[in-house]
């Protein structure tokens, strides 16, 4: 599918740089956004824009003209302001799927999250947790991330078109600097827990290179190889930034998961450009 064109549902903080990278390659991007004022922008970078919105249902104008890619980069997070988020995103996803099947679409490129794993005190993989099966990996994990799961199967059991899943961790770069995620902030807990973080550019990038490679129906995780604690990257991010640092609750001795990178790595032969987000702080 190297000549294909491709539609960015989502094309903002995370969405608009993988489209400039598409059209840098040669690739005929169409990207969407909601903000009427963002439509300008996307053409300057010649990305053809789309105003639409997800309420649940897909509306907007030219819907299907929008979906006419080969090719459909799904970057919709699920709706924290809605009064019930679950039943909202998955009605969005379910959308999505009916547009994507009237359209030309042959296969969806779907950002999910690592929070769908829960908050267990060990290493996660992605086999340890497969999309649709919550109680594979029992533990406490958000409500998100419980939709996410679902939503995940609802999309890859779908024949219609092909899936890859990418469960991007904590989403740092440019103007999203660590510093300002905790600062300030007292009686932070679980300060020995592992950060599972990933820079703007590797999304990007791990991106363009399962489009190039054409890996198609695999569920990937998407973090930095390194995962400091949180006390050693936030204290270090806010001095950074000339901010005042987070204190923490010293009696909190429970940690967390550590998410894998390994898999995307072996399949793919991806090398991560900020395999350390600490060391990040220090450049």
């Amino acid at each position: 599918m190297t000549d294909t064109n491709v539609s960015i549902l989502g094309c903002g903080w995370l969405g608009r740089p993988l489209g400039q990278r598409l059209v840098g390659c040669g690739r005929h991007v169409r990207g969407s956004t909601t903000t009427p004022e963002k439509v300008d922008r996307l053409r300057s970078d010649d990305i053809e824009p789309y105003l639409l919105t997800l309420a649940p249902e897909v509306s907007g104008d030219a819907v299907g003209d929008f979906f006419a890619s080969k090719i459909l980069v799904l970057n919709v997070p699920p709706p924290r302001t809605a009064d019930d988020i679950q039943a909202t995103h998955r009605r969005q996803i379910d959308a999505v799927r009916t547009a994507a099947a009237a359209g030309s679409v042959e296969w969806i490129l779907f950002a999910s999250s690592t929070g769908v794993y829960p908050n267990v005190e060990r290493t996660v993989t992605e086999a340890d947790q497969p999309p649709g099966v919550p109680d594979a990996l029992s533990g406490p994990r958000r409500s998100t991330g419980r939709v996410l799961l679902d939503v995940e199967a609802r999309l890859m059991d779908d024949s219609r078109f092909a899936t890859t899943v990418v469960r991007l961790g904590g989403l740092y770069g440019d103007d999203r600097h660590p510093g300002r995620f905790l600062a300030g902030r007292t009686g932070v807990g679980r300060p020995e827990a592992p950060v599972n973080l990933i820079h703007r550019e590797d999304c990007v990038e791990l991106f363009l290179t399962l489009l190039e490679q054409e890996v198609q129906d695999e569920v990937f995780n998407a973090c930095a190889d390194a995962h400091p604690t949180r006390r050693a990257l936030y204290t270090r991010a806010a001095d950074v930034m000339g901010l005042d640092p987070p204190t923490f609750d010293d009696a909190d001795t429970t940690t967390g998961k550590t998410v894998s990178n390994q898999k995307v790595k072996a399949h793919c032969g991806y090398e991560f450009r900020h395999p350390d987000p600490l060391a990040d702080l220090e450049a």
